[in-house]
């Protein structure tokens, strides 16, 4: 019908003044209207698997959490805690009256309790191994995993390592949903990311993760040693963490993980999120992983020969600068990667993979989560001149 309905028009259209095209151009011109408003009408008729983001509810950042959310879980962990009594046993006026008796000292002394916690975590694997941070499930004795079809399922941990805050679980299955791990190292400041969790236990109320959405703030962040936690080279986000978030994946918009929620900066105002969480990178858990699986702890046998020191004021003012910063080196281990690298005692350590090194502890926290073989650039000061050196990690030899 459009098309006889424009065959019947053409005469009229040639009988307008301005109109000079021949009727074959006219046709023409009839065709490609007849193609576009079928385009157009064909269009509007796709299902929404099809439309656009112009005519769809659909964006990245909902496909992305259509994609991963299966594979995040809910962990509640039961652990035994060592709590002090108040009146214990190091009173000297309980040990006048009770001495070290052991009767006295269940009573007085310190005492094992058991304590609830809960955390987060994302399945890597259809066979069921499961990452999370190590302080969610530290000293635990029983860990229970909740999935997203609301089933329960013990898991046991293959293991765990400390330093870098990471643990590897294992619950049974052989088809279960797994999230695509991806390149931390390719990340943009400023991409979108999507964070998903457990925050405040709320998992267990509709078996789903809670998810916020934010920006790549900042990346490389060193932050300060947590007692032997070394929490270097993180993601900070602005995407919304709060306690129980611990272990969740952080993804990109393409639906890859790219780090793994673990804490998040309060500035002494409350435990909750006041706008800034930092993530550890998918690259250093691929590496660690792979260490749990085989050892079920993480074998550190990095040997740079490199031997620290703090810089104060009078160091800086020495190397002409106007507020300590950098690590200076006060040693190096004949034969050592670093002799071998140039690197001598008195230089100073201004960058480490073309990044400010702020102190000798956090630089010594990137040297720690090295790898034999690695090879790393260092931009030094030595006396007014700099200086790039490259070093080859080598291989701690136990005696």
């Amino acid at each position: 019908m459009l098309i006889e309905f424009v065959s019947r028009k053409l005469p009229r259209l040639c009988s307008i003044p301005f109109c000079s095209m021949r009727r074959r151009t006219l046709s023409s011109l009839a065709a490609l209207m007849i193609l576009t408003i079928s385009v157009s009408v064909h269009a509007r008729e796709l299902p929404s698997g099809g439309q656009d983001l112009t005519s769809s509810r659909q964006t990245a950042i909902t496909r992305a959490v259509k994609e991963i959310s299966p594979a995040v879980v809910g962990i509640n962990v039961t652990a035994v805690q060592e709590q002090q009594s108040p009146f214990g046993m190091s009173d000297p006026m309980l040990r006048q009256f009770f001495g070290d008796d052991p009767f006295f000292r269940q009573f007085f002394g310190s005492q094992k309790i058991e304590v609830q916690s809960l955390g987060s975590g994302f399945i890597i694997s259809r066979d069921g191994y499961i990452v999370t941070n190590e302080h969610v499930v530290r000293n635990a004795t029983k860990i229970i995993v909740t999935m997203t079809d609301g089933s329960k399922r013990s898991a046991k941990i293959i293991g765990h390592d400390d330093r870098s805050d990471i643990a590897l679980l294992k619950v049974d299955g052989n088809s279960l949903p797994y999230s695509r791990l991806g390149d931390s190292d390719s990340i943009l400041v400023g991409e979108w990311v999507v964070a998903f969790g457990n925050p405040f236990g709320l998992f267990d109320i509709n078996d789903k993760p809670t998810v916020t959405v934010g920006v790549v703030s900042s990346l490389g962040m060193n932050l300060s040693k947590i007692g032997s936690r070394n929490y270097s080279d993180m993601i900070e986000t602005d995407a919304a963490i709060n306690p129980g978030n611990s272990g969740g994946p952080l993804a990109d918009a393409n639906g890859d993980v790219i780090g793994m929620n673990t804490m998040i900066y309060t500035g002494g105002v409350s435990n909750a999120y006041i706008g800034y969480g930092f993530a550890i990178p998918v690259n250093k858990i691929k590496r660690t992983v792979e260490q749990l699986k085989k050892f079920g702890k993480v074998v550190r046998e990095a040997w740079t020969g490199l031997d620290l020191q703090a810089v104060d004021e009078q160091i800086a003012k020495y190397f002409g600068l106007s507020e300590p910063t950098g690590a200076l080196v006060n040693n190096v281990a004949p034969n050592s990667p670093a002799s071998k690298s140039g690197l001598a005692s008195g230089d100073l350590i201004l960058k480490f993979q073309d990044r400010p090194v702020r102190n000798e502890v956090t630089l010594q926290s990137q040297l720690d989560d090295l790898q034999p073989g690695d090879k790393v650039k260092f931009e030094i000061l030595r006396g007014d001149r700099l200086k790039t050196l490259i070093l080859t990690v080598g291989r701690k030899v136990n005696k």
